[in-house]
């Protein structure tokens, strides 16, 4: 797998589960019930805090489109950078920042009018992904081809201080339920990089996970992170507080791209790109 085709398997894992009477959990039977005609080579769907607006980033013809949730409508085609590859929506969902992989920019939606709203942010080389830190103040952009991140400052949507260097290839950020770290995943040195908020460094030396880390999500609690190695077929935890890996890399299916929690914490679901899977892991 090389990062440029990486990108196509760029999705958000999700999984619907309900409860029945006496707290047994029923799986939904998996089931195609709609497709949406949207923009060329879609890579990735983000929805917005309010649950009414779906966008999707299109990589094949520069757009964005908007689909309303409830009526599965394509209600708008946004034009971005070139080569979107992932759009995520600011914790107050007034704004949609999508990561223009080829253009080295990010663009900024105002969600209410569906319009670019300023000129494109330039950022690194080869924007991967947007994640904002939990108190919606900045925007890190995980720069794939200079091995930085970028800080946007939300208020003015401009970037703020030097790109941090991390490791090779950085695709997705996360941040630590504490909002006092960073986590990058490195996919081509095999390393999670941790950056320090307060200081916008990174802290101590890189954490060696498995091959080919894609992306990373922190448990319920805070106290672990799964990283989701792509290469190797595995996911690593790692001990928050040690900044160590515990135990053996879990083994799940063929290429994992990433790794959601369940609303309770008590189950993490991996999206295994190459197997056409969801590996479902006991977190405790």
């Amino acid at each position: 797998m090389n990062l440029t085709t990486t990108r196509t398997g760029l999705a958000l894992a999700a999984a619907l589960m309900m409860f029945a009477p006496v707290g047994t959990p029923v799986f939904a039977a998996p089931r195609v019930i709609s497709t949406i005609d949207i923009g060329d080579s879609p890579l990735s769907v983000a929805f917005s805090p309010n649950g009414k607006l779906a966008y999707t980033a299109n990589s094949g013809d520069d757009t964005v489109s908007v689909i309303t949730v409830a009526t599965g409508d394509v209600v708008d085609t946004i034009t971005v950078g070139d080569g979107p590859s992932s759009v995520a929506f600011s914790p107050h969902g007034k704004k949609a920042f999508v990561a223009n992989f080829d253009a080295d920019t990010v663009s900024v939606i105002n969600v209410k009018t569906g319009t670019v709203q300023g000129d494109p942010i330039n950022v690194g080389d080869g924007p991967y992904s947007v994640a904002f830190t939990p108190n919606g103040k900045t925007a890190y952009v995980a720069n794939a081809y200079d091995d930085t991140v970028s800080v946007i400052n939300l208020a003015t949507n401009t970037v703020q201080g030097a790109p941090i260097n991390v490791g090779d290839a950085p695709t997705s950020v996360a941040f630590s339920k504490d909002g006092k770290t960073a986590y990058v995943a490195n996919a081509y040195d095999d390393t999670v990089s941790v950056i320090n908020l307060a200081t916008n460094t990174v802290q101590g030396a890189p954490i060696a996970v498995g091959l080919g880390p894609i992306s990373v999500a922190f448990s319920k609690d805070g106290k672990t992170a799964y990283v989701a190695n792509a290469y190797d077929d595995t996911v690593s935890v790692i001990n928050v507080t040690t900044g160590t890996v515990q135990g053996a890399p879990i083994n799940v299916g063929d290429d994992p791209e990433s790794v959601a929690f369940t609303p309770n914490g008590k189950t993490a679901y991996v999206a295994n790109s190459g197997a056409d899977t969801v590996s479902v892991i006991a977190t405790r």
